[in-house]
């Protein structure tokens, strides 16, 4: 059985951002998880934060209900704080700004204009500057509430009442923040009228939860699909002491489990059958983790055991 697998955000032996200044305003998840994503190409990174609450070290809602998290995602990173509704705060913040590449934002429109840190006045201060503004919803109801459940909810990836396993809009949503960064330092030294000159991009956390969603709305994912439970060999089923997940999808696999399962020849051209799904059941039901685990490793067979 392999070992689960960690993202690192310790910088890479090729630092393609070395030299890239970036400012982050972003809290919670999205912001953060970019960022770490960010030094990790090398970047130089920077998060100015609000001023902590008496007794608090930050006033990220992160770094209060989930520490480990917040040191992870921060771990390389600047941290600042500052009240950027005062004289005093939005002096730091321009004084960031001067020496920054890109900015990222998590502030609805209306908060950033308030702040005096609209797209339009920025570039006007800044013409080199890049902005990366994390919304909620794109355009006109990017001043709408919502959450990472609510996006899910929306884009149809939420299953009765059971909570999702991971946050995917606002991960989803950190790679697309992240992606935005590189495009915007790439439009800014492409030749032409945008030599030198800031790009502003804008990323929604339900365009992340949709785009995430695509495999469902392709039909691959729901019932009738390939990898929705409609392929024998790409299912979760039980074991003796626990749950497979096996994910024998393509004929080659799907020969290997059926001859392991002892199934008829011609078993695994026939992966769609009821037939098929029951034999595979009770073989399996039968196996226990470790069996199961060196089956796979003995057949080269894609199987993962877990815990009932």
């Amino acid at each position: 059985m392999t070992q689960p697998c960690f993202p690192t955000n310790k910088p890479t032996l090729v630092s393609p951002l070395k030299g890239v200044r970036i400012l982050s305003l972003a809290l919670n998840l999205p912001g953060p998880a970019a960022l770490m994503r960010l030094r990790s190409m090398g970047a130089h990174c920077t998060k100015l934060e609000p001023l902590a609450p008496p007794g608090m070290a930050t006033a990220d809602p992160m770094g209060i209900y989930k520490q480990a998290a917040y040191a992870t995602m921060h771990e390389g990173v600047e941290v600042v704080q500052a009240d950027l509704k005062t004289e005093r705060g939005q002096s730091r913040l321009h004084k960031l700004l001067v020496r920054t590449d890109v900015l990222i934002t998590s502030f609805r429109p209306s908060a950033l204009t308030k702040l005096g840190l609209g797209w339009a006045a920025l570039h006007r201060q800044y013409p080199s500057l890049c902005m990366v503004s994390v919304v909620g919803a794109s355009g006109v109801r990017a001043e709408e509430p919502g959450h990472d459940l609510t996006y899910l909810a929306e884009n149809g990836l939420l299953n009765g009442l059971e909570m999702p396993s991971s946050l995917y809009a606002d991960m989803g949503g950190s790679l697309l923040t992240t992606e935005a960064v590189l495009q915007a330092l790439l439009l800014r030294q492409r030749p032409g009228r945008l030599l030198g000159r800031g790009v502003f991009q804008e990323i929604a956390l339900c365009d992340a939860a949709a785009y995430l969603a695509l495999p469902r709305a392709w039909g691959l994912t729901t019932p009738e699909g390939d990898v929705g439970g409609a392929h024998a060999g790409y299912r979760i089923y039980a074991c003796k002491n626990g749950r497979v997940a096996v994910a024998a999808l393509e004929p080659h696999f799907a020969a290997r489990l059926c001859d392991a399962a002892g199934l008829p020849e011609g078993a695994s051209q026939q992966m769609h059958k009821r037939s098929t799904h029951q034999a595979l059941v009770s073989f399996l039901a039968s196996q226990t983790r470790q069996q199961l685990d060196r089956l796979a490793r003995d057949k080269d067979i894609p199987m993962h055991t877990l815990a009932r």
